[in-house]
């Protein structure tokens, strides 16, 4: 999470949307920047209301607005699939190593899956607790030279993003039939990808 003291501005960092690729680019042009453990990295909307704005209105701070991004549902579980095979989580409960693509989605797809599919979910993170989007700047993944453009204009900086903390390649098919069971049962991530900038 960075925060913009004079554009009164917070970016949110959703995981798997781009975010560590984004902080090496602006936090030297941030006031706080809210890096370690993750747990604070990747605090949520509702965390950064509930700790982080008081913290900037007890210093005098108003107005400021939110941004994030957030990506196709498939696509994102498809990185955090990747992401947990790597070798340091093999043999942990939350390593995906021998766990085909279209297991993961089912169980993520599922009321409690299991610990190596509890990923978190970008529509809680995003939004206000009752199903609406509350993040005031939402912007598709997928279409990243939006929101760089956005960041670009509000902060009055050029931004070149590298690309880091990629996930290694790997085939994600999932059949219809498990499509359509994270359809159903995980709409809401559907719903606020739809609503973001494209």
């Amino acid at each position: 999470m960075l925060v913009f003291w004079k554009e009164r501005l917070i970016l949110l960092a959703v995981p798997k949307t781009g975010t560590t690729a984004l902080e090496g680019a602006l936090a030297p042009r941030a006031q706080f920047v809210l890096r370690d453990p993750p747990q604070i990295k990747h605090a949520p909307l509702y965390r950064a209301r509930r700790f982080v704005v008081p913290l900037i209105e007890a210093a005098g701070g108003s107005g400021f607005e939110t941004v994030a991004a957030v990506r196709e549902p498939v696509d994102w579980l498809g990185s955090w699939w990747r992401y947990r095979q790597r070798d340091d989580l093999a043999g942990q409960v939350n390593s995906t190593r021998g766990v085909g693509f279209d297991d993961f989605v089912d169980q993520f797809a599922r009321g409690k899956p299991a610990p190596y599919a509890a990923v978190g979910s970008q529509a809680r993170f995003v939004g206000d607790g009752e199903g609406n989007v509350a993040v005031d700047h939402l912007f598709r993944y997928e279409s990243m030279e939006l929101l760089v453009g956005f960041l670009e204009e509000r902060l009055a900086t050029r931004i070149d993003l590298p690309r880091v903390n990629v996930s290694p390649e790997h085939p994600m098919d999932l059949p219809e039939h498990v499509a359509s069971k994270l359809r159903r049962k995980r709409a809401a991530e559907f719903s606020v990808w739809e609503q973001a900038r494209a």
